[in-house]
């Protein structure tokens, strides 16, 4: 029988099975081992060692290759791996990922954001499908949630004021934050357009200069910039208006970021560039879920930890088919 590898090595095991006769009714029968199941031709430390293994970001067929099993060994000792869906917690934030199992392309994942651990995975994530997910929750255990945390989705708001009503919906702060970002992206893409090929190329380059903190630049790239503002009004205001708004969302004043949040989606919509008109009208269409974000701090960075761990998962098995072993493979790996 195959036991645990040793220093790289395979290990086989001889076992002499003892056979015994009953004296009273001449019945025979073999010797029972702790470590080896009936009819196994591999220890129960090899199978250990397999689930151990597939804990780690390695696909199956490197664990094969590693237990000196077949990969179809592998599979079928994973299968007897399940995992039950925990309780909903006091902050759920939930997201989508690009899994492309044979439920579809996306996927949901439901992430307790203060233990950080991963309550479901959900085979898509469209509407009718997280209806029927959460009907089948009790309605004592989704009214505990006091804090439901996603992106700029409304599904997800709909979802929650629908089956969470005692919960706070909070925006993730990543999420509202890029969006000043883009605008601003957006406005030295169109301003390169109307200028001389090599002027174009340098303001391509330098997009970090404008994007980055200004306090946190070196002198010579505060000059840099400082010119680069000078080309065009639009751009130079474009460039204030991204300051003001990372210092609102740097402050730890509640009411100093809510009441600047109002000045600043003032005078985004006053500014005259259509980029910025753009952020502000979405601001003004998410004020009380980004307000929240501020007063209560919680965001989806565990929930973004997990999707990147699942990308990487996905990557070197080459994509998983199989919804049911996905789920369990990622809740393996990250719990």
């Amino acid at each position: 029988m195959k036991d645990l590898p040793i220093h790289n090595k395979n290990v086989y095991l001889v076992l002499k099975k003892r056979r015994y006769v009953c004296p009273r009714c001449n019945k025979r029968f073999y010797e029972t081992y702790d470590f080896l199941p009936r009819y196994y031709r591999m220890t129960n430390r090899l199978a250990f060692f397999i689930c151990q293994q597939l804990t780690k970001l390695i696909n199956m067929t490197s664990v094969a290759k590693i237990a000196n099993v077949s990969v179809s060994t592998v599979m079928r000792i994973f299968e007897l791996v399940n995992y039950d869906r925990l309780t909903l917690p006091k902050v759920l934030c939930i997201d989508e990922f690009r899994g492309n199992a044979e439920t579809g392309k996306f996927q949901c994942i439901l992430v307790d954001g203060e233990k950080k651990k991963i309550i479901d995975i959900l085979p898509d994530r469209t509407q009718s499908e997280l209806i029927k997910y959460f009907k089948q929750i009790p309605r004592n255990e989704r009214l505990n949630v006091k804090f439901f945390v996603c992106d700029m989705c409304r599904p997800y708001v709909d979802l929650a004021k629908t089956f969470f009503p005692n919960s706070v919906i909070i925006i993730d702060k990543y999420h509202f934050i890029r969006q000043v970002t883009w605008a601003i992206e957006n406005v030295r893409k169109r301003l390169q357009k109307s200028m001389i090929p090599s002027l174009r190329k340098y303001y391509k380059r330098s997009r970090k200069l404008i994007l980055t903190r200004y306090y946190k630049l070196k002198e010579e790239d505060k000059k840099a910039v400082d010119l680069m503002l000078l080309y065009n009004d639009d751009l130079r205001t474009a460039h204030i208006l991204k300051e003001w708004f990372y210092e609102i969302c740097q402050s730890d004043d509640y009411s100093y970021q809510c009441s600047e949040l109002i000045k600043w989606i003032e005078s985004a919509e006053c500014s005259g560039i259509a980029e910025f008109k753009k952020c502000a009208n979405t601001y003004k269409n998410w004020i009380n879920e980004i307000k929240n974000a501020f007063r209560y701090g919680y965001t989806n960075g565990p929930t973004e930890g997990f999707n990147n761990k699942i990308k990487v998962l996905k990557r070197i098995s080459f994509g998983i088919r199989n919804f049911k072993r996905f789920r369990n493979r990622i809740i393996h790996c990250t719990n």
